[in-house]
This record gives C-alpha cells, structure tokens and sequence, in this order.
C-alpha cells in the first residue's frame, strides 16, 4: 500500500512538472542547520541566510553546479521541525514532497541535512523522509563543530540503521560538499524518475573518503563506511507518541556509537549577559543605538562619493549630447530621478551589514527571547518577533516568514502590523529629510548625534504603532490567547566573511535594479507628463503640466499636511515603491530649474517645506503602507481583500492624522 500511494504521488507529480525532465532533488532539513548555506554552496545563488527560524519561507528551485556538467536542480524547502502541518512552512514542505505542488513534481531525490551537535532533536524528520522511499542523503553539518566540542558518530553504523547515504559537511567553509555532489551527479546519471529500487535500499552507498579533512560517510577514526545494501531499519511510525520517537530516535543513536557534543562554553557564558534580565535590553539598545549612528557618520563619504559619480556623469553626458528631447529625457528623467536615490545605497548597505553580522553570530535568535517579554503583553509570543525583525529589511520576506507562527490568529495579526516596522526603502525618504532639515548636533559627544536620534525615533514610532496596532487587534478582530514559545537557541558563531560580503552584494543588486526598472519606469513617465502638452514653443512649465494638473488634484486632500501638488504627486507614485518618491521629487524639481543639478534635493525641499511640515512627511512614510508589493502579498498570505484593504485603509488613517498633528504643533 504504501509502494502504491508514494507511486501515485510520483505520478501526479509528474503530470504537473514542466517539459523539463531534469532530476530533481528536494533539501530540507530543520531551521538553522545550514540548509540554505548548503544550497548556495550547491547553486551558486545567493539567498539571505540568517541564525534564527523563519528566513526560508518559500520553495527556491537552483540548478546545481557539478563538476562533469551533469544537469540537477536543487529545491530548498522551508525550515521544518516536523511534518505534523501545524504551520504554513510544514504543508509547503510536506505537499511538496508528495508533488502537490502546482508546476513542480514530486522530488527524484531528498537530502536531508541537520546539525550534528543536535543530532537527538534535529533527526525526527528522518521517519517522514524515508516513507517517500526515494533516494536519500542524510548531511551531517556542523561536523567539524561536533569534534571540537568531544562529540563523536560511527556514520558508517548510521548508514546501514537508516539505510541512507550519509556525509559530514561543514557548509560554511564548504568542506565535505564534495560527497553532496557526489550524490546529485549520480541522481543526475540515474535520471528523472529513475529511482527505482534504489530508492527502497537508499540510493547510492556511502561515500567512503576524506573530503577536505572531513570524513565524508565515514568516521575519521574508525576506518570506511560501507554501503547500506542491508539496511536494518528502525520503525519510527508518524502516529507514536513524541517520547516513543524521540526514544527510538536515542537508540539509533546509541547503536551508532553517537557522543552528544560538550556545552559551548562561550555561549553559555554570554548568555549569562546577554540574556540578563536588566543587561540584555540594555546592550541590545546600545547596539541599536551604534547602528543609527553608524549610518550617518560612515556612509557620508561614500554618500558624497556616489553623488559626486552620478553628478559627473550626468554633466559630461549632457556636454556630449545634442540638444534634443531624448536628452532632456537622459539627464532631467533618468539621471535627475534614478541618480537621486542610487546615492542612499551606502546607508543601505551598512544597515544591511549590520544585521548580517547580528543574524549569522546568533545574537538576534537572543533578540527574540528578550522580546517575548513584551510580546507576550500584547497578545503575540515571541516567534511573532522573527518576521517583525525581517520587516527591518523588507515587509515582504517578512510577512510570508509569518507562516511559521503556528496559531491562525497569531499569524494574521503578524502580518498585519509587519509593515509598520521600517524597511530599507523607507531609509533614503529619512535620510534625506533628516540632512535637509535635522541641524548635525551631538547628543551624547561624538557616540551619538541628533540625526541618528531623530532616525531612531522614527524607527521606534513605528515599532510603536506595531505593538499597539497588535494589541488592538487581539482584544477585538483576533481575541484569543497567544500559544507558547519555544525556540533552539544556536551556539554563537563567528559570521563569515564570504556570506556578508555576498549578502551585501545581493541587497546592492536587488536595490540597483529596483532603481533600474521601478524607479526609472516611473521617472520616464512622470518626465514625459512634465512635457504635455507640448506647444509651439516646447514644454508648459511645470506647474501647467499633466503631472502638475494631476498634483493639483491631489492637493486639496494634503494641505492641511502641509504638502504641496509636488509632494502629493510623490505620495502617488512611491506606491510602486516607498523611495520613488525621491527619484520623483528629483524628477519634477530637476524639470523646473537644471541649474544646480536635479540632486540638490535638499535645497529645494528647504524652500517648499518648513520643519513642521518636513517632520509631518516623516511620519507619514512611518505609518503609511506604500507598496504595492506588500498589499499584493498579504492579499495572497490572507486569500482575500479584506485583510489588506482594512490594513492600507488603517494605516494611511494613521498616517495622515500624524502628518496632521505634527504639522499644526510644530
């Protein structure tokens, strides 16, 4: 029966995979296991990996990059504990690999990867896997850690009780990838679909040499592995109880010869600081503190560098070009608007830089656990603090990380005050009013300046909003009580150098081609409303343009903000994308008067704006949901409208009655 029902699954997978028959083999394995560092080991793509659960929301399909050329694609599965479909991840996981997803078919293949230093926890899933009775790959990673700590393994032993093939890795530096490989170009000879027997006797052996220092499916001290033709398998049925498994689980363990690591030592010992009570929020405020000063005070000069490059260039291109309309289009649209944000990527960049390094040592999984504290006062529980840090980033990675809040209603009230923390488009609309208008003062000495203050605050305004936002929510539409939270603290670790320099390069492209085709969309169209309609003697002014009669419709509506017809038409537009409101700006004022070039931004807004109005601007990007990604993706994280229509709804309410106040107080 079960050789029938996981026929049947490979079958329905196959009806909904593409032309493309190329193996296909699945990656799962438990949050944070380096799963997702195997993969880009494996892929070559380069996908944010992070020290806490939740970062690996959606199924991510790579093609494998081997050494004779052989043709695998590789899908990464969200981070599972178990297949008991409590959270949005676990189905992911599960109908993927029952080939329910739509367009991809059931996997050829799985590696199943874990953290050897947690051995007992993270091989629950191993019972799951080997009923799809496919061929299988059991990594052992952090092998190199499980060693250092006196930790031991007879891999060999393993092999043969589970009847898998397995490897010790240690994806981080990337020694003993080699046997991974080894097993996906042997799927990739085999074929799509050609498991066959293999699948019930655990595919290829183990691989039995020294891959870069690491014994790969064998014990370095106890000679080679041998193939698992005879399996002895130890029933781990889906129904038993959790202390019936996790004793099978210890006895597979013990048969294996498996030494569980010895405490880390350091951790412990920062944990005893920086999960003090008093002492841990007050050095995660120190380091948040460091951060918004940080961003000010190192990405100045790159800022003038950057600046300075776009500037110069967009003057020796207009001293080459004719004098006609595409290069007015050139220089006032494209340079005028794109160039004008493209100068905030320094800032973004040293957030991100940050965050890499507070994720990947282990220290924001500690976050989290002071947070809990007060999430727990408002209704949510601490994993809720996960996705709500992603926002930080951006709102839509963190909305679907929303899916491994396991309560239905804990999960729609994540989502719905995601967006009010502060992402990374919102930072270059800050940093630009904040050097316009906020004077550069110290506060604290040269540790802490006034523009970071005020930076600061508006990230708190936000986070704010988001916790009040939470517990009116769980007091009225979503009343119910908050389920537990439980979480695997990581050991620290020391980040690597390759993956934030990778992760940095990937938010530097990311943020590059949404200026290269977002932005530069909307600058080319609002540049050609600036040029209608076009008379005998070339272009109305500005303010007598389509662009300008369309902010003066808006107008109205945001006086009492203190806005004029130009800011209401950067509202407008920014709903592509929150800093299109700069290359807009940029734009219409580049438009009206080229004379000291379109990024002198700050000048203008001076002249427009007073401080009541400038901060009242701030606020409202604080509060307001401009973005259409965002509103596209709780449409489809909710299925239906009436989540995100009451969530844009209520926060543009919130948002213009801030801008209002403090424009009248101010």
């Amino acid at each position: 029966m079960r050789e029938e029902r996981s026929a049947q699954a490979r079958r329905r997978g196959r009806r909904a995979a593409s032309v493309d028959d190329t193996p296909l083999v699945a990656l799962i394995g438990p949050p944070n296991s380096g799963k997702t560092t195997l993969y880009n080991r494996l892929t070559g793509l380069r996908q944010k990996v992070a020290n806490y659960p939740g970062v690996t929301v959606e199924k991510h399909l790579g093609r494998a990059r081997l050494p004779g050329g052989e043709r695998v694609y590789v899908l990464d599965l969200p981070g599972i504990n178990g297949f008991s479909a409590r959270s949005a991840d676990e189905r992911v996981t599960r109908d993927a690999l029952e080939g329910r997803i739509p367009g991809i078919r059931a996997p050829d293949a799985v590696i199943l990867i874990v953290d050897s230093t947690r051995f007992e926890t993270q091989l629950m899933l191993v019972e799951p896997v080997l009923a799809r009775e496919v061929p299988t790959l059991l990594v052992l990673n952090m092998a190199d850690e499980l060693d250092e700590r006196g930790g031991a393994m007879r891999d060999d032993v393993l092999a043969k009780e589970l009847g898998v093939t397995v490897v010790r890795t240690d994806a981080r530096s990337g020694r003993g990838v080699e046997g991974v490989k080894s097993f996906l170009v042997e799927q990739a000879r085999r074929g799509a679909g050609g498991a066959g027997d293999a699948g019930r006797s655990g595919g290829a052996g183990v691989v039995g040499r020294r891959a870069n220092g690491l014994a790969s499916g064998a014990d370095s001290r106890t000679g080679p592995a041998v193939p698992p033709s005879s399996p002895r398998r130890i029933e781990l049925p889906v129904l038993g109880t959790f202390t019936d498994r996790r004793n099978r689980i210890r006895l597979v363990g013990q048969r294996a010869s498996y030494a569980a690591p010895g405490p880390s030592l350091g951790s412990e010992r920062l944990d005893s600081i920086l999960l003090h009570r008093v002492w841990g929020p007050l050095i995660f405020l120190g380091v948040v503190v460091l951060v918004f000063q940080s961003i000010f005070t190192w990405a100045t000069p790159l800022m003038n560098g950057v600046e300075a490059l776009v500037a110069g260039s967009g003057e020796w291109l207009a001293t080459r070009l004719p004098d006609t309309w595409w290069r007015a289009l050139l220089i006032e649209g494209v340079w005028g608007g794109v160039g004008s944000v493209v100068v905030f990527l320094p800032q973004i960049l040293i957030l991100f830089l940050f965050l890499g390094i507070l994720e990947d040592s282990g220290y924001l999984a500690r976050a989290a656990v002071i947070a809990d504290r007060l999430m727990m006062r408002v209704g949510l529980q601490g994993r809720a603090f996960l996705p709500l840090l992603s926002g930080y980033a951006c709102a839509v990675p963190a909305i679907l990380a929303a899916r491994t809040v396991e309560n239905e209603r804990d999960r729609l009230a994540t989502i719905f005050i995601t967006p009010f923390m502060t992402c990374s488009a919102r930072l270059p609309v800050y940093a630009l009013l904040i050097a316009a208008f906020i004077p550069d003062r110290p506060l604290l000495g040269p540790v802490f300046g006034l523009r970071a203050a005020t930076l600061l605050g508006l990230y708190a305004i936000g986070l704010m909003a988001a916790i009040g936002t939470a517990f009116l929510l769980k007091r009225t539409l979503l009343r119910g009580t908050p389920s537990p939270f439980l979480m695997e603290l990581p050991p620290y670790r020391v980040p690597g150098l390759r993956t934030i320099g990778l992760r940095l390069l990937d938010r530097s492209r990311v943020f590059l081609r949404r200026a290269g085709r977002t932005i530069l969309g909307v600058a080319i169209v609002l540049w050609v409303l600036t040029q209608l309609p076009r008379g005998p003697e070339g272009p109305p002014p500005v303010n007598e343009s389509a662009l300008g009669r369309i902010g003066q419709v808006i107008e109205p509506t945001i006086a009492p903000l203190g806005f004029d017809w130009r800011i209401g038409v950067g509202l407008v537009s920014s709903l592509a994308a929150r800093e299109v409101i700069i290359g807009t700006l940029g734009t219409i004022y580049g438009v009206e008067d080229t004379s000291d070039g379109s990024l002198e931004l700050q000048h203008r807004l001076r002249r427009d704006l007073d401080l009541g109005s400038a901060i009242g601007l701030l606020i409202f990007f604080a509060f307001a949901l401009q973005c259409m990604a965002t509103i596209a993706v709780v449409h489809r994280e909710t299925g239906g409208w009436k989540w995100p229509a009451l969530q844009l709804g209520y926060m543009l309410t919130l948002a213009w009655t801030g801008a209002f106040l403090a424009n009248y107080f101010i």
